[in-house]
């Protein structure tokens, strides 16, 4: 009978796990930021899941943001500190990425960056116009969360 309460009140709480929807607009020109912004991501997903939450996030990524994705960012970007800056976010989005988190670059910001598809780290997907992704996810009953 113990077993029995144990069970149903796993299932009761399991039942009752708030699931927290949200997509992070990256739109930043400061790479520093955008780095400790996507390491916060990592950290609000921790702290969800520790108090028995459930996480279902998206990073749509454009304009100034969009070298974040680009294995050759090195090409792209002059200034140090942002190399710096950018290799910190790209890992973090490949760390996301193992942990659920989809992650969405805007085709148009790849061109507008110079920066070829076939240089975009596979973990991440290609849309024609990110703001069509990040309007289905709010749509979709995500928050938005703007990273600018």
């Amino acid at each position: 009978m113990r077993y029995f309460f144990i069970i149903l009140s796993t299932l009761f709480i399991t039942a009752n796990a708030q699931e927290y929807k949200a997509v992070f607009n990256c739109n930043a020109k400061d790479m520093q930021y955008v780095a400790s912004r996507m390491i916060l991501v990592e950290r609000t997903i921790d702290m969800i899941e520790k108090n028995g939450g459930r996480t279902k996030f998206a990073v749509t990524i454009h304009g100034s943001c969009a070298p974040i994705v680009s294995k050759n960012y090195d090409e792209i970007i002059l200034d140090e500190d942002d190399l710096a800056s950018i290799e910190i976010s790209q890992k973090q989005l490949i760390k996301l990425s193992e942990r659920g988190v989809e992650l969405v670059v805007c085709a148009m910001s790849l061109n507008a960056n110079t920066i070829p598809k076939e240089d975009v780290i596979p973990e991440v997907k290609i849309s024609p116009n990110s703001f069509i992704e990040t309007i289905g996810y709010q749509n979709s009953g995500y928050a938005l969360m703007v990273f600018e």
